[in-house]
């Protein structure tokens, strides 16, 4: 059975209404016979959080990976301010606008907070402007109000918290337009998780549009403004985050209404309902006499 998707509102055009920054549109990728994506269609538009969720297989690393540059989809289009573009490579996703923060952050641990952020793409003029890199990475670290108390601290000093808001960082030096964040909140403790939660309420208030993967219902509903639901490497519904509750997108994951989760929230919500037996004080005789 279906699940009904919350009402359409104008987040499924961007919170201003404006045309969508990034859209797919019947996005296909197949490995082998294994067919990890099927006419999928997608969008995000400026200042707006669309979390993609779905179980393990849904498809979607396959999808970030497209949208990054690491894999060519076998049909479909991508459209990217309205003009219709190929992502081949990793480097052209980021020319495009396009940047991704992957789930293993790929830092060097060994390496300071400015190090990581400028490593390939240091600045130079004679030699390296050290002076430089470092003004331009507290810029960027005040603009995400980053609690990190100097950028010359090695990455393995940091939390787990702060090792996200890095890798952020250095996704925001070349000035993109769309950020994917793979599981942004797995492995934090509650303290960092709702420090990474407020960071992605500041890329939306730059106006740069944010797709969140993650399993996390808690993390989706805080900060996302629609949640789309992969199935099987199929679109299996699209929500409003604001109006649809944690039992129908777990619904649209697993593909059916009848889990153990919707059970559980449908027997609270029949015993509300249920009428309550009449007091003694409620009691009617009719006129032989008989209780009724």
């Amino acid at each position: 059975m279906s699940t009904p998707t919350a009402p359409v509102t104008q987040h499924q055009q961007g919170r201003t209404g404006a045309s969508p920054i990034l859209a797919l549109d019947g996005i296909s990728k197949a490995f082998g016979a294994v067919a990890a994506l099927t006419d999928i269609s997608l969008s995000v538009g400026e200042g707006e959080v669309v979390a993609i969720v779905g179980d393990n297989g849904a498809g979607k690393s396959t999808l970030v990976k497209v949208l990054s540059g690491v894999h060519a989809p076998d049909s479909g289009t991508i459209t990217f301010h309205g003009r219709e573009v190929s992502v081949p490579t990793p480097a052209a996703a980021m020319d495009l606008g396009i940047a991704t923060v992957f789930q293993d952050l790929a830092l060097c641990e060994n390496l300071s907070v400015v190090q990581n952020l400028f490593l390939g793409r240091e600045t130079r003029r004679l030699r390296l402007d050290t002076v430089q890199m470092e003004t331009r990475s507290w810029e960027l670290l005040r603009e995400l109000s980053a609690k990190i108390p100097t950028v010359r601290i090695p990455v393995a000093g940091l939390s787990g918290g702060q090792r996200q808001t890095v890798a952020i960082a250095r996704s925001l030096l070349g000035d993109p337009r769309v950020i994917i964040l793979d599981e942004p909140t797995a492995a934090l403790g509650v303290e960092q998780t709702a420090e990474v939660l407020n960071l992605i309420e500041r890329l939306r208030d730059r106006g740069l549009g944010v797709i969140m993967i993650s399993h996390n219902m808690a993390d989706v509903r805080a900060v996302a403004d629609r949640v789309a639901v992969l199935r099987l490497g199929r679109n299996n519904g699209e929500f409003d985050a604001r109006a649809v509750s944690s039992e129908e997108i777990v619904a649209a994951i697993t593909g059916a209404t009848d889990n153990v989760v919707t059970r559980r929230a449908g027997r609270g919500a029949t015993a509300a309902a249920a009428p309550h037996p009449p007091t003694p004080a409620a009691a009617h005789h009719d006129p032989e006499g008989d209780v009724r």
